[in-house]
């Protein structure tokens, strides 16, 4: 294992330390967003604008790496998201911290594509899936450690902003003076949509949901906890709890979709979902702050459950050959879900006027997806099909 795992090394360490970076830098922009009076609507609408940033991102970054190589790409678009968080530090407009964020999408998705395509053409097919667990494995600890970081500086300053570029630095290192030959990129067919759609309507549906909600925690989740009262020490843990829950449900979720047809598998999983954000919604105010972490580790298990589902259940119905261009399709989607998510559960917590209009948002994606995909199945424009020709699950999270 050690030797399989040895070449990758430094894609590894860069990966847990930008992972460390982002975990900080979306959690720090929208509690300090709401810090600064920005109303939730707005603070909504800077944050989607990263989202836009990486679909346009994951359009064009693909031609630089083809250009310039993977090593170069990588440099180039760490120095760009760098450059966007000093911005941030510097100058507070919600105008331009938009642009900011647009550009720190692009730049984003570009390092994942640089890390996931050097995985994924540098890795023969026995051993890529544990080569990918792994590097899923580092993504949801350096995440969660990331959370944990909002408690080295006062959220009211910019020293946080330093410590981001200080971690974002710190993953251009391994990459930058790796020996390993860089990868070329493959050339990828046309994207069918119109096909993929026909075919795999639940994969599309779960990720297109994935994107609603996983996005709207990231941005809206800080935001919520400071609505609540919770501290900078609260709000740190409140987040990285949640995306711990979401590792350590992705096994045991993996391993019963693997056993069960995903077509029914699916919308148990978002009624689950739907029923524990309701929870949530009437008795989190009612009870203690461990409690509460507790019953959030196990919403976060879920949510970050639908989208690998979702992926597995689209590769069920297609060739290996097809994995690009499904792959590029379900992104998009999600990248969809992901722009409007932060839109809609801000409105709806403003709408209210209620901070657990939060939880309310979760509940109704929740139950229209379950609805929905139970609806697709029923009719049989979902078609189910046998256990055994089922891919197996992987561990993922919505990168690239």
């Amino acid at each position: 294992m050690a030797s399989i795992l040895k070449p990758f090394i430094a894609l590894y360490t860069a990966a847990l330390f930008l992972m460390m970076s982002l975990g900080l830098l979306t959690t720090f922009v929208s509690l300090k967003l709401t810090m600064e009076g920005v109303s939730t609507q707005v603070a909504g609408l800077i944050v989607t604008s990263y989202f836009i940033g990486v679909i346009v991102g994951s359009l064009y970054c693909k031609s630089l790496i083809k250009s310039v190589g993977h090593i170069r790409s990588f440099c180039a678009f760490a120095a760009i998201i760098t450059s966007m968080v000093m911005l941030h530090g510097l100058y507070m407009s919600p105008a331009a911290w938009a642009v900011f964020r647009f550009f720190s999408g692009i730049a984003v998705i570009g390092l994942f594509m640089v890390i996931e395509s050097w995985f994924n053409e540098c890795s023969q097919s026995d051993t890529r899936g544990r080569i990918f667990s792994i590097y899923m494995i580092l993504c949801y600890l350096g995440n969660g450690i990331g959370q944990q970081f909002l408690n080295f500086g006062d959220v009211k300053d910019q020293t946080l902003f330093f410590v981001i570029g200080f971690l974002l630095m710190l993953c251009v290192i391994p990459v930058s003076l790796t020996r390993s030959i860089h990868p070329d990129l493959p050339e990828v067919e046309t994207i069918r949509l119109k096909q993929i759609f026909q075919k795999a309507p639940l994969g599309i549906l779960g990720c297109f949901t994935a994107g609603l909600v996983n996005s709207s925690f990231y941005t809206m989740g800080p935001i919520f906890c400071h609505k609540i009262n919770l501290s900078v020490y609260q709000v740190s843990n409140f987040m990285t709890i949640t995306v711990l829950g979401g590792l350590l449900l992705q096994w045991p979720v993996g391993a019963f979709s693997d056993r069960f047809d995903r077509s029914v598998v699916m919308p148990l999983l978002g009624g689950i979902f739907a029923l524990i954000s309701c929870f949530i919604l009437l008795a989190a105010p009612h009870i203690s702050f461990t409690a509460f972490l507790t019953v959030t580790a196990i919403f976060g298990g879920f949510m970050f459950t639908i989208y690998p589902t979702a992926v597995a259940r689209a590769h069920d119905m297609f060739e290996p050959k097809d994995v690009v261009n499904v792959s590029s399709a379900l992104l998009l989607f999600f990248g969809i879900g992901a722009v409007i998510g932060p839109l809609i559960s801000s409105t709806v917590i403003e709408f209210l006027d209620n901070p657990y209009g939060f939880y309310a948002y979760f509940t109704c994606i929740g139950a229209a997806y379950t609805i929905v995909a139970y609806v697709l199945r029923k009719k049989e424009i979902a078609k189910s099909i046998s256990v055994e020709d089922q891919v197996d699950y992987k561990i993922m999270k919505h990168t690239s």
